[in-house]
């Protein structure tokens, strides 16, 4: 993984691929390499580090090499193999006739590469992608056809693939095979493309056909042909691109992720236009199909998610249990999946991914539907391979997300999973109609209080200067706000890789607090509720061995103003829907302090926006 384009039209593809490769920066990689196919002529250029040093040494080449009309490109995120230029996509066969880019991981590479090079294969690289190279080399040399030689080379190969395929003696063609990776041919006028994601391409074309698993294409300039697993031609079903190029404009912030924090307040109401009318009106989920019989019946429910969406299956949780008294149990996709879950057709189970192609989360999914269970996933990409495999969807409407640490879209992950909790609610024998009525009233509330804390970020500036050179960090709060702690110590990790950690504010005491001392920074989330009483005495207990205290809070009691060295008010709102607003203070604090400390905000090292492999 991580980013594949691909271009054969009328235009130089060098320029267009290129183009592509930088809309899909977002993804993070630590590598990158184009190749260039003419009438047998393969010209391949590749550079570790960012896409700029690949453009660099592309523009050392005298413009015939870099002409061509037809090529292959990718962003590596090393998952076998350092980031060196030799691991680098793209990787060709013995001779050079045979170049190919590769999303996703070949499981049995090690297994076939030995019989490889008993045939006489010679290896460069450390990756697994080398082994699908000389494969499907060897095979061309029987069948003296590409797409045969595709064909029959991928039912040879396990895991996950995307491939774009070129050979020099035809470089008329590009062939692309999929399986349990994305990728989407672009339709264009004389000219197709290649790519593993809608940014890459939405500058050029509105139409694309969505490769589903098993399936291989052959792509031309003026045709796509796809078959299917048993090698027969299947019609082309050409879909509707929803993206706008727009959405890759800064649009005057400095860093993408500063801008999708400040589209948060526009992202609740894109999630509740069309569900919540007003308070006393039911709620709207057009995309959930569970009957009234279903529903009755459910008696579990499982969420299933990795990294911040795992945090926002948290939440619902606490939302879920509190409206329903349904039972809920939140697991990471990759411990579920190795184990022997307990599901049945009575159980509702929620996957819950930005991109609806995290890797673990789809093979869990699969788990979860050979037990009948209800598949509910909750998404931002309709087009994606978890919401084709939906029972019931909750789109969640964010809008392409550019940045690599997930903001907006966690946001949008909370709301429909609070209007979800709601509609389950909503059906149950006996609903807590006030509950639910006070909750939808705070919900419809929600845009203006972030724009509140939006508006005026000085102090979150101000405190984030104070310890951004702070070594480690603690967060802790508890209930409904401890996944907060967790998302927000994420945050802070994932962009300026200081050492954060979220806990159980009951929890300090039985180990951390060993930690505490005057250089360890502690913020504290308390709403007044239920547990803030609580949390004020676990703040009291860290402030006691000396360390720094940060409060995010709506409410600060008077004996208790002088407790925190430094501290964020937020607008007054129920605990039960405090984690969103809780949770942009957060993210405004990580983002700051990694910009202070001058790092690369919108693409943190060693990270990919969408994880494709287990």
């Amino acid at each position: 993984m991580c980013g594949i384009v691909g271009y054969i039209g009328k235009k130089r593809a060098v320029d267009i691929i290129l183009k592509g490769l930088s809309h899909l920066e977002y993804r993070g990689y630590d590598s990158a390499g184009v190749a260039l196919v003419s009438t047998d002529a393969a010209h391949i250029y590749k550079a570790s580090g960012k896409l700029n040093n690949l453009k660099e040494i592309i523009c050392l080449e005298n413009k015939e090499n870099i002409s061509a009309t037809a090529g292959i490109g990718h962003t590596r995120w090393a998952t076998h193999g350092l980031p060196t230029e030799t691991n680098a996509h793209p990787h060709t066969c013995n001779c050079g006739s045979l170049i190919i880019v590769h999303n996703g991981i070949i499981e049995n590479y090690k297994d076939l590469k030995p019989e490889l090079e008993k045939k006489g294969c010679n290896f460069k690289s450390q990756t697994d992608t080398e082994v699908a190279a000389h494969l499907i080399a060897h095979e061309f040399e029987e069948k003296k056809d590409l797409l045969k030689a595709v064909q029959s080379a991928v039912k040879k190969l396990k895991g996950a693939y995307a491939f774009s395929i070129m050979h020099k003696s035809c470089p008329e063609k590009i062939i692309a095979a999929r399986k349990n990776a994305p990728l989407i041919i672009g339709i264009g006028d004389g000219e197709n493309f290649i790519a593993s994601d809608i940014p890459a391409i939405i500058e050029y074309t509105k139409k694309a056909i969505y490769v589903s698993d098993n399936q291989v294409a052959e792509v031309k300039a003026d045709s796509v042909k796809i078959y299917d697993e048993n090698g027969n031609l299947i019609e082309n079903k050409i879909e509707n691109l929803p993206f706008e190029p727009i959405a890759l404009s800064k649009m005057g912030y400095k860093h993408f992720m500063l801008k999708e924090i400040h589209e948060q307040p526009d992202v609740v109401r894109n999630a509740l236009v069309d569900k919540i009318k007003d308070e006393n009106a039911a709620i709207i989920l057009d995309d959930v199909k569970l009957s009234k019989e279903k529903l009755a019946k459910i008696n579990r429910i499982q969420i299933i998610a990795c990294g911040t969406s795992l945090h926002a299956g948290l939440v619902g949780k606490y939302v879920i249990e509190e409206l329903t008294k349904i039972p809920v149990d939140v697991e990471a996709s990759s411990e579920y999946i190795y184990r022997n879950t307990i599901a049945d057709e009575n159980t509702l189970v929620i996957g819950i991914s930005q991109s609806g192609e995290t890797a673990d989360t789809i093979t869990a999914i699969k788990q979860a539907k050979e037990k009948n269970s209800h598949i509910l996933i909750i998404t931002n990409r309709k087009d994606s391979a978890m919401a084709r495999m939906a029972d019931s969807l909750l789109p969640i409407n964010a809008g392409i997300e550019v940045s690599v640490a997930a903001t907006k879209s966690y946001m949008a992950q909370l709301l429909n999973i609070y209007c979800f909790a709601i509609y389950l609610a909503e059906h149950t024998k006996n609903p807590d109609v006030k509950a639910i009525s006070d909750i939808k009233k705070e919900l419809l509330t929600l845009p203006s209080k972030l724009e509140i804390i939006l508006n005026d970020t000085k102090n979150i500036q101000n405190i984030s200067k104070k310890y951004s050179n702070s070594k480690d960090f603690i967060f802790i709060a508890r209930g409904i706000n401890y996944p907060s702690a967790l998302e927000g110590a994420l945050k802070l990790k994932e962009i300026s890789y200081i050492n954060a950690t979220g806990y159980p504010a009951g929890e300090l005491k039985h180990g951390p607090i060993a930690m505490l001392d005057e250089t360890m920074p502690v913020l504290a989330i308390l709403n007044k509720g239920v547990v803030y009483d609580k949390v004020l005495s676990n703040c009291e207990e860290a402030k006691a061995r000396q360390a720094k205290l940060i409060g995010v809070t709506n409410f600060i009691d008077e004996k208790h103003k002088n407790l925190f060295d430094d501290a964020v008010i937020i607008p007054e709102i129920s605990d039960i829907v405090s984690p969103a607003l809780n949770i942009v203070v957060l993210q405004l604090l990580a983002y700051h302090i990694a910009e202070y400390l001058g790092k690369d905000v919108d693409q943190p090292r060693n990270l990919a926006k969408s994880v494709t492999v287990e």
